[in-house]
C-alpha cells in the first residue's frame, strides 16, 4: 500500500574521415564511449579528500564533472606542419556556440606541389602493364591507367591533409578535441580544383567558452541559502535507532482487552475509493489498497496526514471506515487533493514487550559496549558525522547551483555531447551492474537514437553540469588556487588500483586529467565556502 510520499583511395592517400561532416548536420554519437568497456567512463571511482569524498561523475547532482579543462586547453592536432610551397589564406568567422568558420583559399602553387606529389605515389605503386615496377611511366598513360577522376581525388585529399594543420593553427590552444570538421562539400571541392586549379573549403571549430560572470566577478560576493533536510537531524536520527534497536530487542504479545495505541503493532487490511457527490463516478484507489500490513503505528509520521488517529483504539476483528483528503504535496501525482473514503479491518492487534534499556543492553544494542552511556555517545557520534557530511554536500550543491545562475555560456555541440555521452555511458554502466543485459539489450540502449533522446530529455541538466564545471575550473585560474602534487599523485594511485581489483580498462593519463578536476573543484569548493555568505535553513 502506497500511503508513505516518499568512400575509396589508395591507403597511403587516406584521410581522416572524421573530419569531413557527415550527411547529416548532426554529429553521430555512435561512439566506442558508449560501451561498458571503455577506459573514459569513471562512474562508480571516487576521491577521498580531507573533508570528503568527491564522486568523479555524478549525474543526478553533479559536483565537479570530468573532461572539461583538458580538452578546452588541447590543440586540436599534434602534428608537424609540411613545409608549403606558398601560404595559404585563411579567414576567421565567429559564430554563435563558441564556434568559428575557419575559410581556407588554397593557392595553385600548393596545390600543383601535391598534384606532383600524387603522381610520383602513384609512378612507384602503380602496375602499368608493359612497364617494368619503379620504370618512370609517361603521365598520360599513368593518367589513363589510373583514372583522371582517381587522380584528381587523390590530389584534393591530399592538399587537404597538408593544409588543415596550417590553417588550424590559427585556433591552436583555443579548438576543442575532436571539433574539427571540414563543411566544404567535396563534389564543390571537385569543382573549384577542376575549373581554377586551386582550392577553397570551410573549416567548422568549437573552441573554449568564454566563462562571463554577471555582476562582474560575482562568485566573490556569493550569498546561498542552503535548504537542510530535517531527517539529517543528528539527535533525532540518533533516537530514532536507538529506538529501532531496543524494539529489536523485545518481543511481541497480543493485545487482548483493548484497542490500538501508539508503541502497537497491527495487522491491516486496507482499500479505499474516492469520494464524489454523483455515487456512480466513485472509483477504487487500487495504489492505496493492501492485505495484511503490519503497520507500526510509531511509524505514523510516514503516512497519510490523519491515518493513524483515525484508527486509534480499533480492536482485532474491528473495521473502521473514514473520510481523509491526500495532500496537495502527495508523491502521485492523480491523488494530490483527492477526497477518500477509506476502510481499514484491523486483523490482528500486537504490543511490543520490550527489556529494560540499562547497562546490561549495551553490548546488544552496540557490540563492543559496555555501558548504555557508552553506546549513547558512539551513536550519536556516527550520526553527528553523517549530519555534517550531509550538511557540507548540501552546502556544495547549493554553491554550485548559485554559480550556474551568475554565469553567461555559450557551449559548443561538441562540448555538450561529450558531456552527455559520459553521463550515458554512466547510466548504461549502472543499468548494466543491476539488470545484466545481454549483447542485444546493450546494443539497442547504445544506438544512436537512444542516445539522442536522452541527450535531449537531458538536455538543461547536461548544460547546467557544463556550466558549473566551467565556473569552476575559471575560479581556479582566477584565484591561482593549488593543491599538493603528492596529493595528485596518490589519488591517481589510488583510481588505478580501483580499476585493476575491478579488472577494467583504464587510460592512466585520462586518470590523471579527471583527478586532476576533481582535486581543482574541491579546492574552488572550499575557497568559496569560505568566503561566501550562506545562510542554512531547515525544510
Amino acid at each position: 500500500m502506497e500511503l508513505c510520499s516518499s568512400t575509396k583511395t589508395p591507403n597511403f592517400l587516406q584521410f581522416k574521415p572524421s573530419l569531413l561532416s557527415p550527411p547529416s548536420p548532426s554529429l553521430s554519437l555512435s561512439n566506442p564511449s558508449l560501451q561498458p568497456t571503455t577506459n573514459r567512463l569513471f562512474a562508480s571511482h571516487k576521491l577521498s579528500t580531507s573533508s570528503r569524498q568527491f564522486s568523479l561523475l555524478q549525474p543526478q547532482s553533479p559536483r565537479i564533472s570530468t573532461n572539461f579543462a583538458a580538452s578546452a586547453s588541447s590543440t586540436a592536432y599534434d602534428i608537424e606542419l609540411d613545409q608549403l610551397p606558398a601560404d595559404i589564406e585563411v579567414t576567421e568567422t565567429p559564430e554563435p556556440n563558441s564556434r568559428v568558420r575557419l575559410n581556407v583559399k588554397v593557392p595553385p602553387a600548393v596545390c600543383e606541389d601535391c598534384y606532383k606529389r600524387i603522381i610520383n605515389e602513384f609512378m612507384k605503386q602503380a602496375k602499368v602493364p608493359g612497364f617494368r615496377p619503379g620504370k618512370k611511366v609517361p603521365e598520360s598513360i599513368l593518367i589513363s591507367h589510373v583514372g583522371k577522376q582517381a587522380v584528381q581525388k587523390a590530389t584534393i585529399e591530399s592538399i587537404l591533409k597538408r593544409t588543415l594543420p596550417h590553417a588550424t593553427s590559427l585556433v591552436s590552444g583555443r579548438a576543442l578535441k575532436d571539433s574539427i570538421r571540414i563543411v566544404t562539400k567535396f563534389s564543390d571541392m571537385e569543382a573549384t580544383y577542376s575549373s581554377l586549379n586551386s582550392l577553397r573549403y570551410d573549416v567548422i571549430v568549437d573552441v573554449a567558452p568564454e566563462v562571463r560572470w554577471v555582476p562582474d566577478d560575482g562568485y566573490k560576493n556569493l550569498k546561498v541559502v542552503v535548504e537542510i533536510d530535517s531527517e539529517i537531524d543528528a539527535h533525532k536520527a540518533f533516537e530514532q535507532e536507538l529506538r529501532r534497536r531496543h524494539k529489536s530487542l523485545g518481543s511481541l504479545r497480543i493485545v487482548i482487552d483493548r484497542g490500538l495505541q501508539i508503541g502497537d503493532v497491527a495487522v491491516l487490511d486496507i482499500s479505499a475509493t474516492t469520494i464524489d457527490e454523483d455515487e456512480s463516478n466513485v472509483q477504487k484507489i487500487p495504489s492505496a489498497e493492501t492485505k495484511g500490513l503490519n503497520f507500526d503505528t510509531e511509524d505514523g509520521d510516514k503516512v497519510i496526514p490523519g491515518f493513524l488517529d483515525s484508527i486509534i483504539g480499533i480492536q482485532r476483528g474491528e473495521t473502521k471506515s473514514f473520510p481523509l483528503v491526500f495532500p496537495e504535496s502527495w508523491k502521485q501525482e492523480n491523488l494530490c487533493g483527492v477526497h477518500a473514503q477509506f476502510t481499514v479491518e484491523c486483523k490482528e492487534l500486537f504490543y511490543r514487550d520490550l527489556p529494560e534499556l540499562d547497562d546490561s543492553m549495551a553490548d546488544k544494542l552496540l557490540p563492543g559496549c559496555t555501558s548504555l552511556e557508552q553506546v549513547k555517545e558512539a551513536m550519536l557520534q556516527q550520526f553527528l558525522e553523517v549530519e555534517q557530511t550531509a550538511k557540507e554536500q548540501a552546502t556544495d550543491n547549493a554553491i554550485l547551483d548559485q554559480l550556474r545562475k551568475i554565469v553567461e555560456v555559450d557551449i559548443p555541440q561538441s562540448l555538450f555531447e561529450e558531456q552527455g555521452r559520459q553521463l550515458y555511458g554512466a547510466k548504461l554502466l549502472q543499468v548494466q551492474a543491476n539488470m545484466k543485459l545481454n549483447e542485444q539489450q546493450l546494443a539497442s540502449l547504445s544506438s544512436p537514437r537512444a542516445v539522442n533522446e536522452y541527450l535531449e530529455n537531458q538536455r538543461e541538466n547536461i548544460t547546467n553540469i557544463i556550466k558549473q564545471n566551467l565556473a569552476v575550473g575559471d575560479i581556479f585560474r582566477r584565484e591561482n588556487l593549488q593543491f599538493p602534487t603528492e596529493e595528485l599523485v596518490k589519488e591517481v594511485e589510488n583510481s588505478v588500483a580501483e580499476f585493476k581489483r575491478h579488472k577494467q580498462d583504464y587510460d592512466e593519463e585520462r586518470v590523471k586529467e579527471q583527478v586532476q578536476e576533481i582535486l581543482e573543484g574541491a579546492k574552488v569548493l572550499e575557497w568559496l565556502r569560505e568566503h561566501a555568505e550562506i545562510e542554512y535553513t531547515t525544510q
